[in-house]
């Protein structure tokens, strides 16, 4: 086992760096690490294998979990329609097409045409909002659109296990599902209720006052992991649970931080995930039904580019281009299928040659995924003349630059701020003192809590933006880190440093920092002018 371990470490390093100066996706590498593993090592199949699957899924769970956290109640309310119109609308249309072309043209059983039809409307939660996230679009109207069509296929994750439930089991009641299902919506409404409204501050508050970054990053972790098994156990999917989570946390002034420190988990589990997908790649599969594999993956592909933009375009706020990128964004079938198409499998309601080309389908559709994301704007120039709407939607999304960040709300940091606020300039103030964090908050201050060591928390303030960066941290060893991080984020010139004694600044000094204030000097200076 830790051979294994060892060979797909080295496997998925190697082939991210070679791909890497290609400018490709790290997905793309961890996708072909599973395959090359899968024959070097002999494993062809995940699915006998339920905790690899489950470690696997939790790199989703996690997604979903920081994805929540970006989303409070209040957008997810004002994402209504793109989540339970747009999003509805698209599964049901895209699942009754699928499913008349494959019962009526290439003549499967009903059973087989259904299960095949619905993971089929699924589209890739994993890498779209992934993608989405480092870039920054998740923040543009596509991104949006794509989020809220995401979210009700999650949701919609539920109903489908349902269905091949009942279809799998004569002894099924549906009624008694669907009962089980509405008092598993209510149970899970009230705890978010009850947990969100009385329980999530108070213990934030107290994990925070023990000075402990283990305990916080102890309690997100526990939050992530409960809710999502939590939802589990009342018949939703883990993602779904950790997703509503995430929407709690974010009600709080914790969540910039407790997105930080969960991204490391994310990403090591989604690296996991992907090298599962990349395992199920079948080439003797891919050989013998070459044609009808090419010809399945393009005609889902267009069927879902055009329904996703007819709908999309339905509303007024999305012009032409918005519409296409939504398309071209959720062109591909998603994690969620396979997972269908796993439990069909185990259950025989598809027949085998059907399901092993479903899965060679899925899988090159998500590899050519984020080609097509980091390209939509090719894509849609080719089909659709650049607009000024777009040109307005990304004006605003990066309207915050050419500002100031104050690392530190300390003494220093409060009057450099009243200097900034006087002189009618913009900055964001970073602090992870809860009473310096709530001084800030009383004053009407932009400030994010959170660590500035923490190079996620620096993204939050658009540090690569900014004009200047003022370092107005007093503990020493905190200094030199916060410093060592900002110098591989924005250029020395950038940067103002207070220091308390000169041996700082000359430990920052051969570091390259140069503009560099000492604390104890300037206050010798004051003295003597005075003498």
């Amino acid at each position: 086992m830790l051979g294994l371990i060892s060979a797909t470490f080295f496997i998925a390093l190697v082939l991210n760096i070679i791909l890497k100066k290609f400018g490709l996706s790290t997905i793309i590498g961890y996708i072909l690490t599973g395959t090359v593993i899968s024959y070097a090592f002999g494993l062809h199949s995940v699915a006998d294998n339920d905790t690899l699957k489950e470690i696997a899924e939790f790199g989703v769970v996690f997604l979903m979990f920081t994805i929540g956290l970006e989303f409070s109640m209040k957008h997810l309310n004002a994402m209504r329609y793109e989540v339970f119109v747009v999003g509805s609308a698209q599964i049901l249309l895209s699942a009754s097409i699928i499913f008349i072309l494959a019962y009526y043209t290439f003549d499967l059983d009903k059973y087989s045409a259904l299960i095949i039809s619905m993971a089929v409307a699924m589209s890739s939660t994993a890498i779209v909002l992934k993608t989405f996230n480092e870039t920054g679009e998740i923040n543009k109207q596509y991104g949006k659109n794509a989020l809220g069509i995401l979210i009700m296929q999650d949701i919609a994750v539920i109903p489908i296990l349902v269905i091949i439930g009942v279809i799998s089991s004569k002894e099924s009641s549906l009624e008694l599902i669907a009962w089980g299902i509405a008092v598993g919506v209510l149970v899970l409404l009230g705890v978010m209720y009850i947990v969100g409204k009385y329980l999530l501050e108070p213990f934030f508050t107290q994990i925070i006052k023990s000075h402990s970054d283990e305990l916080f990053i102890g309690s997100i972790l526990f939050l992530a992991i409960a809710a999502s098994y939590g939802a589990h156990e009342i018949g939703f999917s883990y993602s779904l649970g950790a997703f509503v989570a995430g929407m709690l946390i974010a009600e709080t002034k914790y969540k910039h931080q407790a997105e930080a420190d969960l991204i490391p988990f994310r990403d090591l589990l989604l690296g996991v995930f992907f090298v599962t997908v990349g395992m199920q790649i079948k080439f003797d599969i891919i050989l013998e039904y070459a044609l009808v594999i090419v010809l399945l993956l393009f005609g889902i592909m267009f069927i879902k580019v055009v329904i996703i933009y007819l709908l999309t375009r339905l509303r007024k706020t999305n012009n032409k281009r918005t519409s296409i990128k939504t398309a071209f964004s959720l062109i591909q079938i998603g994690e969620f299928a396979l997972a269908i198409l796993e439990l069909a499998r185990s259950h025989s309601l598809v027949e085998a040659p059907y399901g092993q080309i479903m899965i060679i389908v899925i899988v090159i559709s998500m590899v050519l995924t984020p080609f097509i994301l980091n390209n939509l704007s090719i894509l849609a120039d080719l089909l659709i003349k650049h607009d000024i709407h777009e040109a307005q939607e990304s004006m605003f999304s990066s309207s915050t630059h050419n500002h100031v960040v104050i690392l530190g709300y300390g003494e220093f940091g409060q009057n450099v701020a009243e200097k900034l606020k006087n002189d009618g300039e913009f900055y964001i103030i970073i602090e992870n003192n809860p009473d310096m964090f709530h001084l800030a908050q009383t004053k009407h201050e932009s400030v994010i809590y959170g660590n500035a060591a923490n190079r996620e928390i620096l993204k939050k303030a658009f540090i690569n933006r900014a004009k200047k960066i003022v370092v107005a941290i007093n503990n020493t060893k905190k200094l030199h880190l916060v410093c060592q991080i900002i110098q591989r984020v924005v250029p020395h010139e950038k940067v103002i440093i207070k220091v308390h004694a000169m041996k700082d600044k000359e430990i920052l000094s051969f570091m390259g920092f140069k503009n560099i204030i000492v604390e104890n000097e300037e206050t010798s200076k004051q003295i003597l002018n005075y003498m």
